[in-house]
């Protein structure tokens, strides 16, 4: 598996099916409140900067060869390699837990059988696409991401060209949240996916086209998947979407968008999982370790209740925004590569000070949201002090 190479259509399929997510569609009704027209443009916003950052962290993945944790070391060390990938680890359990819960629970929304039993179903067809694996998935992944393509189309339809009509009726919420807070809702999400990208785009033929068509095919479905929970969430004043499934009659559609899109999304949490434990212990199996992910995310999914997840993205937010922003700046600035020690003190002092920022800033409304500025103060941070380090060791 791992001396085949992927290609841009490998990449390209790997990522819409990220994008088609009930999370990104349920994340995509808390923007009903500002309106079409205003929650369009804090979704595309967030996005094109979410993105962005999507595509230059695979792209030193793609140009390494490595896998996401493993080229945190080029900033942080070996332990620091290591440290992320806990983080990462832990956070991608939260995160099958969380699709599997909502992928369970809106299935059951539909076919009222009880959630435990979708969530056994999902967690077994996760186990099953981690079996085949990722290089190997080939005409599955097509036909899958064909199906998920077909009848997002006529969700689409449902919500947009139905009876009622977002446009009927924009702007009828009180507004409840800022536009500021709308776009760090925007990025936080592609922001997710930064810890991961790198375990798919190493394997790449092509690494900048490939890296290129995963970020721009995620944020444009993404972008798609926010705006269905947006619109269904103006036009039923709710933000349940096995609701609209059901009014629209779309029965066993309804169950195989669901699912399908619950499976290829959690199988690249599951499977970075694998990738980030591989980091961490060398000589297990990164496909066991996924498949062990699985089985701890369905058992969370059945037992503990997973409804909010805004407060879990802004944790999501503020551990891997400075962590991105100290590697962008070693890569592809200060080009000092610290993968040979043990641990970089002093970017591991950095990436406290961008955490610690991180989280004063989410007490402001800023307009472009608290990523952006803390990400570019530890990005200057970096790059100053890499300058000064490189002054002192010539002198």
């Amino acid at each position: 598996m791992e001396n085949k190479k992927t290609s841009v259509l490998n990449n390209t399929l790997i990522w819409f099916g990220a994008g088609v997510s009930i999370a990104e569609i349920l994340t995509g009704t808390y923007f009903a409140p500002l309106g079409f027209g205003k929650g369009i443009a804090a979704i595309l916003i967030g996005h094109v900067i979410g993105c962005a950052l999507l595509f230059f962290a695979g792209y030193i993945g793609a140009l390494s060869k490595k896998n996401s944790m493993e080229t945190t070391g080029y900033s942080f060390g070996k332990l620091g390699s290591k440290f992320f990938a806990i983080l990462n680890v832990l956070q991608l359990v939260g995160w099958t837990g969380i699709m599997i819960y909502d992928g369970a629970l809106s299935v059951n929304g539909i076919f009222n059988t009880g959630a435990w039993v979708w969530a056994l179903v999902i967690g077994a067809l996760i186990i099953l696409w981690i079996v085949i694996g990722i290089t190997n998935l080939g005409v599955i992944n097509s036909i899958a991401m064909t199906a998920l393509f077909i009848l997002t189309l006529v969700l689409s339809k449902v919500i947009f060209f139905g009876d009622n009509s977002v446009v009927q009726i924009d702007g009828a919420l009180e507004e409840a949240m800022s536009f500021g807070a709308a776009i760090e809702l925007a990025i936080a999400m592609p922001l997710s996916w930064l810890p991961l990208i790198s375990d798919y785009t190493k394997e790449a033929e092509k690494p900048f086209k490939a890296t290129l068509s995963s970020a721009v095919t995620y944020g444009v479905v993404s972008c798609w998947m926010y705006i269905i929970g947006m619109g269904a969430a103006i036009i039923t004043g709710e933000g349940d979407i096995a609701v609209i499934m059901v009014k629209a009659g779309l029965g066993i559609a309804a169950l195989i968008i669901l699912i399908l899109s619950t499976v290829t999304t959690t199988f690249l949490d599951a499977y970075s999982a694998g990738e980030s434990g591989k980091t961490i212990f060398p000589k297990l199996s990164a496909k066991w370790i996924g498949v062990g992910v699985t089985v701890l995310g369905t058992i969370g999914a059945i037992f503990l209740p997973m409804d909010d997840i805004t407060d879990f993205l802004y944790l999501i937010g503020s551990v891997f925004a400075p962590m991105i922003a100290i590697l962008l700046a070693d890569f592809f600035v200060v080009k000092v590569d610290s993968s040979e020690k043990s641990i970089d003190v002093m970017k591991m002092i950095i990436w406290v000070v961008g955490f610690v920022l991180y989280r004063v800033l989410m007490n402001f409304d800023l307009i472009t949201g608290n990523t952006v500025p803390d990400m570019i103060i530890t990005f200057a941070i970096t790059v100053i002090a890499g300058k000064i380090a490189a002054k002192v060791q010539k002198a």
